[in-house]
């Protein structure tokens, strides 16, 4: 029978034309999965994965199947435990980096039309090199951006080289498809900017054209960082700048001033008179009460082990002491840190746009264009004659801007006004052509974003001062006009989404959409766990949910993972070291805000307590997420060396590094890899053996007294894989064996005359001659072993039936069978056999001939 289906790692594609050809146990699970899926979702799937170790059964859609030679997934339903269980749906239809398949001819059997033509183009990305990282090529932009850094571009089934002019190409490789970063202000204010200067920026508060003035500058590196960048920066501070001159200022920051002034008078005088040099934004931040410690009470705070003062706040008492001392509402928008607005526009717009979804337009516009070539993936040229000729660019322009709006714009929020006018006649004739030229149920998408956004922003309102109409900001007045039709209307629909977003029933089926899109890993129907950077896409009503918490708590500027907890009215902040370099990040700390109780427990990690390690970190994040195929594949190598266990958190740092050991792996940046280092002798090799028995076992050896200790790190790390994957179920299975000769080193082959050939037999693992070559080609390792009072050969045909290996040589019932393993397994027997002429030739073995 024709052996189909390509295995990747424990999973086993096979296109639904051949789930017939499989064996019996995984083409029954397939079926029974096929059979489970929902109406109408069974004529859409074209591919079937099953997980050959845990059973675990996909059933995967794939639209361009046969007309894209790397089709992208657009939806995928998974039986988690190959049967009996509901199917969950993973939905790939908004994602900008969706999983692409390779090499289909192996999904299908011989007679397959096409099955020629895709094995070509397999055979010329393999000899372009495109395969030669496999761990990383399995989502579209990175595919992508691999051909194009071999200096090709993907026309139909061709590789073509790519000319001089890049062009668009290389912009959109560039890009990926998502925002762009500022990179600059990112590395400034890891090394140099402190916290609340950070969230001016983050927030688009502070930028060049604006002034900030620092009260209570210190040594004055914040203003130092910010003059570097082109800032116009300025400040006073009591000690080491007393005679600079306190000036009025578009941004005031008084960061970890007030905490450290025993005076509670002076610190509400503090506070007056910055806010009075505040024309747009005072920002404040303060110490949170941490661990306790030996430092002395002193009136509301303590003397530290240094001397100074310090009065500790929490999040809810800072916000109560800044809106009574100033007179103003004041924003939490991270631990400790707070924003009070003497400029209400300032503030609206604030509030507005951290419940505004950012780079709409440009989403809508990039997951359109990708959807237009999966309907019709033809050669560029023959697209290109398809395409009617391009709109005018400002038309380009103004689409752009009423898909960010979700409406067509008024004349104020057209920054190019005069060059429409000129080019175009007006605006409103501009408009009307959008409306003929350009898809409107993009628009339609983009006002359904924008009405959600707004639907949280009014559900957020309710809990501070609301303003009247007319004191809205201009653009918050148009849009209640365009999506609400009036002021009481979008009010009562955000108080709706706040009485949803109190329902369990609605939360549950809100998190199942979420996963659906891949938007974080869902526990049943206990929590939904997620990266913060995915928050503004879930649905209104998490949002809503987790926007509630906030309220408490502040912002998730320092926030890396996100967990709503379905039914208890919770939401868990989780921040981790160095999260996005790091594959196995360490929490540093965890807040549970209780949005029913309206109160936050804070969770410190590292001094008292381990600071945990996440595991599966792919889990939360999304295929679009930066070094998202790289986590993945990571993700994937550690489950499948057994490190995991049964745990549900996982193994501490110390059970993973000492399982590291034992399993000669080590971690390399974002990859998993053999150990490089030397192991003591005595240390575990197995289950059932250590290292000194493999290398100590030969009778010349023992004889000899010889060294032979391996060199080089890879012949131990053969060695134990010969140990894991033969010795041990043959253990397990027939009970003890004896050892009669393990690794030869070359030193101890010299001495050895008879019956060897160290270039073929693998005795000698990894080891190198002395001119640098491989003594053993092969690689891998081998042993001789006996099982006392078993016959041999059913030894042998036990092995051949159960285990993979790379070659067997039986050379009789009563002798020792030698064994090797290595990355070929090629399974291959031999029966060493005494010719007429008294010679030892090797036939192949006959399973069950004795």
């Amino acid at each position: 029978m024709y052996r189909v289906g390509k295995q990747v790692g424990d999973d086993l594609y096979v296109h639904v034309s051949t789930v017939d050809r499989m064996v019996d146990s995984h083409r029954e699970r397939v079926r029974a999965a096929i059979a489970a899926l929902p109406d109408g979702a069974s004529q859409r799937i074209n591919v079937a994965k099953i997980n050959i170790r845990t059973a675990r059964v996909s059933l995967l859609e794939y639209p361009a199947f046969d007309d894209d030679p790397f089709p992208a997934l657009a939806s995928s339903w998974t039986m988690r435990n190959g049967g009996g269980s509901s199917l969950v749906l993973r939905s790939y239809a908004d994602s900008l980096n969706p999983p692409v398949l390779h090499r289909k001819e192996l999904l299908v059997g011989p007679e397959h039309p096409s099955r020629a033509r895709w094995l070509a183009i397999t055979r010329a990305a393999e000899a372009i090199g495109l395969f030669d990282e496999p761990g990383v090529i399995g989502f579209q932009l990175n595919w992508k951006r691999a051909i194009a850094a071999k200096g090709y571009s993907l026309v139909g089934d061709e590789f073509l080289p790519l000319g001089n002019d890049a062009g668009e190409l290389a912009v959109d490789l560039a890009g990926g498809g998502l925002p762009s970063v500022q990179r600059h202000l990112t590395a400034l204010a890891r090394t140099a900017i402190s916290a609340p200067v950070q969230l001016l920026l983050r927030h688009g508060l502070l930028a060049p054209e604006r002034s900030f003035f620092d009260y209570g500058c210190g040594r004055g590196d914040d203003i130092a960082a910010l003059t570097t960048e082109g800032f116009v920066a300025s400040g006073w501070d009591p000690h080491y700048a007393p005679d600079r001159e306190r000036v009025p200022a578009d941004v005031v920051n008084v960061g970890f001033v007030i905490n450290v002034i025993e005076d509670p008078a002076e610190r509400v005088d503090v506070l007056h008179r910055a806010f009075t040099l505040t024309r747009g934004v005072m920002a404040v931040a303060v110490m949170l009460y941490g661990p306790e410690s030996m430092e002395c009470q002193f009136g509301d705070g303590v003397i530290t082990t240094r001397g100074t003062f310090q009065k500790y706040f929490n999040q809810a008492e800072l916000k109560d002491f800044l809106d009574h001392v100033v007179h103003q509402e004041a924003f939490l928008v991270g631990p400790g840190i707070a924003f009070v607005f003497a400029d209400k526009e300032w503030e609206q717009r604030f509030l507005a746009s951290r419940y505004r979804r950012q780079n709409v337009g440009t989403r809508l516009l990039q997951l359109r264009a990708r959807a237009r070539v999966r309907e019709r993936p033809v050669a560029r040229s023959k697209l290109e004659e398809l395409e009617p000729p391009a709109p005018h660019p400002l038309l380009g322009e103004l689409w752009r801007i009423s898909l960010d709006l979700g409406r067509h714009p008024d004349d104020v929020e057209v920054p190019m006004l005069s060059q429409v006018v000129a080019e175009l006649g007006s605006l409103q004739r501009a408009l009307r052509k959008l409306d003929r030229l350009f898809d409107q149920t993009l628009l339609e998408q983009a006002r359904a974003v924008r009405a959600e956004d707004l639907r949280l922003y009014f559900a957020m309102q309710q809990f501070s001062k609301r303003p009247r109409y007319r004191q809205l900001e201009p653009r918050l007045q148009r849009d209640v006009k365009a999506f609400f039709g009036d002021y009481a209307s979008a009010q009562t629909a955000g108080l709706r989404l706040l009485s949803e977003a109190a329902d369990p029933a609605v939360l549950l089926r809100a998190c199942q959409e979420a996963a659906e899109s891949g938007l974080g890993w869902l526990d049943g129907d206990h929590d939904l766990q997620l990266h913060v950077s995915l928050v503004e896409r879930i649905p209104p009503v998490l949002r809503a949910y987790v926007a509630c918490g906030l309220q408490l708590y502040g912002d998730l500027a320092e926030v890396d993972l996100v967990r709503i907890h379905i039914g208890s009215g919770k939401i868990s902040l989780m921040q981790f070291e160095n999260f996005g370099g790091s594959p196995l990040p360490a929490m540093k700390r965890r807040v549970k805000v209780n949005v029913r109780r309206a109160n936050c427990e804070v969770f410190e990690y590292g001094e008292q307590y381990p600071m945990p390690l996440l595991y599966n970190k792919s889990r939360y994040l999304n295929e679009e997420s930066a070094g998202f195929a790289e986590q993945l594949a990571f993700d994937e190598s550690l489950a499948a060396s057994g490190l995991l266990g049964g745990s549900e958190f996982g193994p501490s740092a110390e059970d993973l590094a000492k399982g590291l050991k034992v399993r000669r792996l080590e971690i390399d940046g974002l990859t998993l890899i053999r150990a490089r280092t030397v192991p003591d002798l005595d240390e575990p090799c197995g289950a059932h053996f250590s290292y000194r028995q493999l290398i100590e076992c030969g009778e010349t050896q023992a004889r000899l007294s010889l060294p032979n200790v391996p060199e080089n790190p890879e012949s131990f790390n053969a060695l134990r894989d010969l140990a894991v994957v033969l010795l041990d179920p043959i253990i397990e299975y027939f009970g003890a064996i004896r050892l009669t000769y393990g690794f030869c080193s070359p030193g101890l082959a010299k001495h050895i005359h008879a019956r060897v050939a160290p270039e073929l037999d693998q005795h000698a693992a990894h080891e190198m001659k002395r001119n640098g070559q491989p003594v053993c080609a092969r690689g891998g390792a081998a042993c001789d072993f006996l099982v006392d009072d078993e016959n041999m050969r059913e030894v042998a045909d036990w092995i051949i039936a159960n285990l993979p290996f790379d070659r067997l040589y039986f050379y009789g019932a009563d002798r020792p069978i030698h064994l090797s393993n290595s990355a070929a397994q090629t399974g291959e027997a031999y029966e060493m056999v005494q010719t007429a002429s008294g010679r030892t030739v090797p036939r192949r073995f006959a399973q069950g001939s004795g």
